[in-house]
């Protein structure tokens, strides 16, 4: 299956409990982490709820 990777680019310091979840279950703990996820419409909608503090890396 494909894969997406995925880099924290924000501090998750002042954000919604939520998405400081969403950010540990993705597996993002500090800022320029990088992860490789199967890429999965749950995990597409992860990146939705969090959009603005990570990014999708080629």
């Amino acid at each position: 299956m494909a894969t997406i990777k995925i880099k924290q680019i924000k501090s998750r310091i002042g954000a919604p409990k939520n998405q400081k979840r969403t950010l540990d279950t993705m597996g993002l703990r500090k800022m320029n982490h990088t992860v490789e996820l199967e890429d999965t419409p749950v995990v597409r909608g992860m990146i939705q709820t969090v959009h603005h503090l990570v990014k999708v890396v080629d």
